[in-house]
């Protein structure tokens, strides 16, 4: 039990260091409050999350995670994913408006950053075993808040309230 409220008090100080740009409120944010796509990273939910690497190939950017390679349209887009993928997120919701893309992945890879060292910097005094699962169950609950928040539908919906035609019925002779 006590090791539980230590668990939960090194939490609430990293959420404290953090501050507004933590990873599900950037979601949030950011990218739900906007049009969006789904985006499939993993079929099954993965216990750890794999090695992440973004590949410059003859064809392209490719997001590289584990054993797969997922074909990006734009470096953005990669950076953008490989914080998901590095979460172990299996679907995640992209911004349809890539010239956003950019400047999302920027937020999203500092707010990745600034996490993985204040985790550092506040578990620094655990020994390494406490601190590699502290780590984990805090990364899990990243995971599971963003996933709590959803991913949105595979294609966005596309609300066309103009009609430039009158119906057939309506026309005058």
């Amino acid at each position: 039990m006590r090791t539980e409220d230590a668990h939960r008090q090194w939490q609430a100080d990293i959420i404290r260091a953090l501050g507004d740009s933590t990873l599900p409120k950037l979601y949030e944010e950011m990218v739900l409050n906007q049009r969006t796509r789904r985006f499939d990273l993993f079929r099954t939910p993965c216990r750890q999350p794999p090695v992440v690497q973004i590949q410059h190939t003859l064809l392209g950017i490719e997001l590289k995670v584990g054993r797969r390679r997922l074909g990006c349209p734009d470096l953005a887009t990669a950076r953008y994913l490989a914080v998901f993928a590095k979460l172990g997120v299996t679907s995640v919701a992209v911004p349809y408006d890539i010239s956003q893309l950019p400047r999302v992945a920027d937020a999203f890879e500092t707010a990745w950053q600034r996490m993985c060292l204040a985790l550092e910097q506040h578990l620094q005094a655990l020994p390494v075993r406490a601190r590699r699962r502290t780590r984990q169950q805090f990364l899990d609950e990243v995971r599971q808040a963003i996933e709590a928040l959803g991913a949105g539908a595979v294609r966005p919906t596309f609300v066309q309230t103009t009609r430039q035609r009158l119906p057939a019925d309506r026309l005058e002779l």
